[in-house]
């Protein structure tokens, strides 16, 4: 349901990327690894329309989406791909259920439609009890878990996560990435994980180890 041919990406002079390929299945969960500088997180960019090769081609569902610009290439990216980072990013001043509900708004989704979807999201999350909470009344792996509820929010083909676990403590780290297990096999949801964590990783379907900007064969 992925697939990049010969990502290229250069940076003034240096080659961050130098022509990798990758394809992903529906419901895989694939988990991306290497050392600082290996251009894991550029990928992941490139893959989720949020920056730009320099060259190749980048498909979601058959759908070139390397050659969509502006408004067509965020509606795309609204429907059709969920992000989770590792700073949560969610908006201080609305409450969890405002927060998961913001992609869903921007898509002109029906209000009452979209609300009880976020509620059955949050509640799957175990946040029930947090809601109407602000991010500032929840702790962080509750915050994270808000902001996976954002990205299923639209039932996206595929949720790009990077460094998802890298603000967590390793009890709740594990936690989120046991959850992304479950919603892959629970929603044959397809996950592109960035991590330094290998343990953690080894939980994927799969596990790519990017080098000097190429996969490891």
């Amino acid at each position: 349901m992925l697939s990049a041919k010969n990502i290229k990406k250069q940076y003034g002079t240096v080659d961050v990327l130098k022509g990798v390929d990758v394809d992903i299945q529906q419901g895989e969960m694939v988990s991306i690894i290497g050392s600082s500088g290996a251009g894991k997180s550029t990928l992941l960019h490139i893959l989720g329309t949020l920056d730009k090769p320099d060259s190749g081609e980048v498909f979601i569902n058959n759908q070139p989406i390397h050659s969509l610009t502006g408004k067509k290439l965020a509606a795309f990216r609204n429907k059709h791909i969920g992000f989770v980072f590792q700073f949560h990013h969610l908006l201080p001043e609305f409450s969890a259920i405002e927060n998961v509900c913001i992609p869903g708004w921007i898509a002109g989704r029906k209000k009452t439609e979209l609300t009880a979807e976020a509620t059955k999201l949050l509640t799957r999350l175990g946040l029930s009890n947090r809601v109407d909470n602000k991010p500032n009344q929840m702790s962080g792996g509750e915050q994270q878990r808000v902001a996976v509820a954002r990205a299923l929010i639209n039932k996206p083909d595929i949720i790009f996560a990077d460094e998802p676990t890298g603000n967590l403590d390793s009890h709740h780290a594990k936690e989120l990435h046991n959850l992304f297990v479950e919603l892959s096999e629970e929603f044959n949801q397809t996950f592109v994980i960035v991590t330094h964590n290998e343990e953690l990783a080894a939980l994927s379907k799969r596990v790519l180890k990017m080098k000097d900007g190429h996969f490891e064969l």
